[in-house]
């Protein structure tokens, strides 16, 4: 029987779910390379094999295109599980560790080891990579994995829900959806780690529900990504990289570009030169087959509330049937107002002139620390200044998002953004316990130096080798 004809088991009830889950990777099914392989090569094919399901899905909850759909999900998530596949048995490998000499002769020696029975809660934007990336590292690290989708896209959380025990191993790796109650009803139980993506007011709930059971957890959050353009900077190939970012999904990432600072001198040339990006690259965003739609009339009418705090002079148009909502910038925007204050999550781009790098550092050093910070010049002491003297989860140097997609570098927040790294080998580590093991043999018991009683000469050799 094929995985795409399997019968599917009956959903599981969500009481006890987490010691169901943990039993098995305790019974050491989870352990073997060869097990997380064929979870991971499962994974794969259900990728691969319902492509157009994946596509279709990702269109109604987010009126994402086909190449955007597969470049900016399946096919990032499919490259992370990839690479998992292939570095497995590297990333399994005990680290050696080197001893004092008061400890030899001996051994020592780090151990990655399954954390258990871990939860990931996914979010609404990009609901399927968001969803099996973390899902990937959990796996790799042979681990079992209760994920729970977002109900706010619920196209591609039906998908998964179908899909999902249709390819995995359903002992180790299950899937509950819902909206409120049942992550609540997750959060009661023990888990042995929490992986959350979303906003920072329910990372406070879900770190204080896992605090009762001492729990780790993984926060993938958000906050304002600033982008800081320098007068040296190349303004037009600047204003095409930004464009492409912040109207990615339109502008619902969690790394896009929430506003840009910009040395006073080049101000007017840089949002002309965005009204061209617009233009190239989308044409008539509401025609444009390359342009997202919103994911709800909720969300449309926050965006439309923060319009207020700026003079409108791209875009500004929307359409709540279709949940369209135009690349937008804003001019002259208040620094107190809501734009200016909370993630905005949306194609809403404000402009705002500053008096140089000195001013720059000074704004982001009066803020929350951002989950991605962008600086655009020519000038590599500007780029160094804002590198050395900015605390952000990333830095991109005249590009942005593209970080992301780079599976060496660790993805991660720090402070308000988020706390813990994911990614390539970093999600691995992420879902493994490091385990220090020290190995001595008894044949020469050398640690009899350090038995008490302690005569004069045994004391002074003592503190001469532990010295």
């Amino acid at each position: 029987m094929s995985d795409q004809t399997a019968p599917l088991p009956a959903a599981p009830a969500l009481d006890g779910i987490a010691e169901d889950l943990r039993r098995p990777v305790g019974q050491g099914l989870t352990r073997p390379r060869r097990y997380r392989e064929q979870q991971l090569d499962a994974l794969i094919r259900m990728l691969q094999q319902n492509l157009s399901l994946w596509e279709s899905a990702l269109a109604q909850d987010l009126g994402k295109s086909e190449v955007e759909a597969h470049l900016s999900e399946i096919a990032f998530t499919i490259g992370e599980a990839k690479l998992a596949r292939r570095q497995l048995w590297r990333w399994m490998l005990p680290t050696p560790a080197p001893l004092p000499l008061a400890l030899q002769p001996a051994l020592g020696k780090v151990v990655p080891e399954p954390f258990g029975a871990t939860l990931v809660i996914a979010p609404w934007n990009y609901p399927l990579q968001l969803a099996l990336g973390p899902v990937v590292g959990a796996l790799a690290a042979g681990n079992a994995v209760l994920l729970k989708p977002s109900e706010v896209a619920p196209a591609t959380s039906a998908l998964l829900a179908r899909l999902v025990p249709a390819y995995l191993d359903p002992l180790t790796v299950r899937v509950i959806e819902g909206g409120v109650p049942e992550t609540t009803a997750l959060l009661e139980q023990r888990w042995d780690l929490i992986f959350y993506t979303g906003n920072s007011l329910v990372a406070r709930i879900i770190a204080e529900a896992a605090a009762k059971h001492l729990t780790p957890t993984v926060l993938e959050l958000g906050g304002k990504s600033p982008v800081y353009v320098h007068r040296s900077a190349d303004i037009p190939a600047t204003a095409r990289r930004i464009a492409w970012g912040k109207w990615l999904n339109a502008g619902q990432t969690c790394v896009a570009p929430d506003y840009i600072r910009v040395d006073r001198e080049v101000a007017d040339e840089l949002v002309e030169e965005l009204r061209h990006a617009i233009a190239e690259q989308l044409g008539d965003a509401r025609s444009s087959p390359d342009y997202s739609r919103i994911i709800n009339g909720k969300h449309m009418d926050r965006l439309q509330g923060l319009l207020t705090g700026g003079r409108v002079v791209v875009g500004g148009d929307a359409d709540d049937d279709e949940r369209y909502f135009a690349p937008t910038i804003l001019t002259d925007v208040d620094e107190d107002a809501a734009v200016m204050q909370e993630e905005i999550f949306g194609p809403i781009l404000p402009v705002l002139p500053v008096d140089g790098v000195d001013a720059f550092i000074d704004s982001m050093q009066a803020r929350d620390k951002p989950l991605a910070l962008y600086v655009f010049a020519r000038d590599r002491e500007v780029v160094r200044r804002v590198e050395r003297e900015t605390s952000s989860g990333a830095v991109g140097v005249n590009v942005v998002v593209a970080q992301y997609g780079a599976k060496a570098l660790p993805f991660g927040g720090v402070g308000e953004s988020g706390m813990g790294r994911y990614h390539g080998r970093f999600s691995f580590e992420t879902f493994s316990h490091r385990k220090a093991v020290l190995s001595k043999g008894t044949a020469i018991d050398t640690l009899r130096l350090i038995y008490p009683p302690f005569t004069q000469l045994r004391a002074s050799l003592t503190k001469r080798i532990m010295g």
